[in-house]
């Protein structure tokens, strides 16, 4: 992923690859021009292929709705990536024929959301459903269907309507208010479903010219395929369901077997559970993206660090910190 390397990047290269490995929400958050619709670009080319029975499943939704190119099964994962004025039966699904939406056309794949705040609110909401259950249900006179919707949501903003907050020369006069406004619009419980939380700052005017450093996508593509290997096999000896064979959608008592935290880690998390007020779904999304930082480094455990790293990458209010009323 050529071009990731510089330290004002380096987070939002990491958040990526965890991304990547563990099948987690991210939602990324910068000025225009920082390059968040480029590195969700990057993500197919560090996705494993999909197995199969996800190709297989996969091409039968495509085929439903009238898009399976030349009749063929590919084994790369979707990317589907609307635009923010798409209605809500465009994109979860609907219409006389009951068609499968954009969350299905991800199926097994990504789903990228640019300009997330300018979705429409009711749009927005419909997407808790199929993030919860990995399915969507729509109902009509004539029938009531229930397709996959299992997909990995990366979402990109700007941090307020003008999208230079804290920029002094470009940022326009209604700051920090507009801030306040424009994130709002995301809800909550929304908010609560995405795992990583990252800023990408602007690229700095001198480096602009300069040649693209950092690995290649090959290189990140090789670990993110031995941590997606360690889930499915630790899921398979543990009699896990196929579901649950990455990180993002471990639950439950499987979860808790997977990624309890050392004492140092428990502690830490506990801290964090009163500070940053997190909500039980809060609670286990850090514990996924724990097991993730841990998958990638190799370790069986979860420690202290790997939960340091996860809490870093979460947020609880729609409004960075450095933002004050």
């Amino acid at each position: 992923m050529g071009g990731l390397a510089p330290p004002y990047r380096e987070t939002a290269r990491r958040a990526l690859e965890l991304a990547a490995a563990g099948g987690h929400n991210m939602l990324m958050s910068g000025p225009p021009g920082s390059g968040k619709s480029m590195l969700a670009s990057r993500l197919p080319s560090i996705l494993p292929p999909m197995n199969a029975s996800e190709a297989l499943e996969t091409s039968m939704i495509l085929s439903v709705a009238g898009k399976l190119s030349g009749g063929t099964i590919s084994d790369r994962r979707p990317f589907r990536a609307p635009h923010h004025g798409a209605s809500q039966p465009a994109l979860i699904g609907g219409g006389q024929k009951a068609n499968p939406g954009e969350v299905s056309l991800a199926h097994g794949g990504v789903l990228f959301l640019d300009e997330l705040p300018e979705f429409s609110r009711a749009t927005l909401e419909a997407l808790r459903q199929p993030l919860e259950s990995g399915a969507v249900s729509i109902a009509r006179a004539q029938a009531h269907v229930t397709y996959p919707a299992r997909f990995q949501l990366i979402a990109a903003m700007n941090p307020c309507r003008c999208g230079y907050l804290g920029d002094e020369s470009l940022a326009c006069g209604r700051a920090p208010k507009c801030a306040l406004d424009y994130q709002a619009k995301i809800s909550g419980p929304l908010y609560d479903r995405i795992d990583l939380h990252v800023d990408v700052p602007a690229v700095p005017a001198g480096d602009l010219g300069l040649p693209q450093a950092g690995e290649s996508s090959a290189q990140v593509a090789e670990r993110v395929l031995a941590a997606r290997m360690r889930q499915r096999t630790r899921a398979q000896q543990l009699g896990a369901p196929d579901e649950m064979a990455i990180n993002a959608r471990a639950d439950g008592e499987f979860l808790e077997q997977i990624a309890a935290p050392d004492d140092a880690g428990r502690k830490l998390l506990g801290r964090a559970v009163d500070m940053m007020r997190l909500s039980a779904r809060g609670y286990h999304r850090v514990l996924r993206v724990a097991r993730t930082v841990a998958d990638l480094e190799g370790a069986d455990g979860v420690e202290s660090r790997h939960i340091a790293e996860a809490i870093s990458f979460r947020r609880v209010q729609p409004v960075p910190s450095r933002v004050v009323a």
